[in-house]
Formats: structure tokens, sequence, C-alpha cells
């Protein structure tokens, strides 16, 4: 028997997760403009992306809040970052020893 965990559901959620947080450490750390305001993204007004709806989905349960499974991209980030400060999740990047 081997200890492998599932790739499935927990996978998407760490990629997502690993994701934002990745953004979030570039912009923190260099100061920079790598990671833009969602209103100023060009594909902000598409669907929120899987990752994103996934990413959610584990925030919004956390809250004991409902998911609006139609957001655009960039509401979603918005949506992420209120979630992410009401949960203490994927917030340990932000200056937080």
């Amino acid at each position: 028997m081997n200890n492998q965990k599932d790739p499935g559901q927990d996978k998407q959620q760490q990629d997502s997760q690993d994701q934002y947080s990745q953004q979030q450490s570039n912009s923190n750390s260099t100061g920079s403009n790598t990671v833009k305001n969602p209103d100023d993204w060009t594909t902000g007004d598409e669907p929120m992306t899987g990752a994103q709806r996934s990413y959610l989905k584990t925030l919004s349960d956390e809250a004991g809040e409902e998911l609006n499974d139609n957001l655009s991209k960039a509401e979603a980030s918005k949506r992420i970052n209120e979630l992410q400060q009401k949960t203490g999740r994927g917030i340990n990047n932000q200056g937080q020893s």
C-alpha cells in the first residue's frame, strides 16, 4: 500500500492556492507591477477560471458563505482577497510572522 494522495480535487485546490500565493509573493517582494489590479485586466470580464472557482469554493465553505458561481475573473479575484482576509487563509506571505 502506498501513501500517495488523491491527485483530484486536492491537487486542483493546491494549484489554485499556489498560483495565487505566487502572485501575491511576486507583488509583495518586488514592489513592481507584475500583478495588476483586477479592474485593469484585459480578460477580467471573462468567466472565472476553474482554479478560481475551486479556490472560491474552499474559501466560501470555510467562511460559511454561499459561492457565487457567475463571477468574472476580476470579480473572482477580488472575492478571493475578501474571503482570504475573512478566513486568514492564504495571507501568511503578507508580512505576518
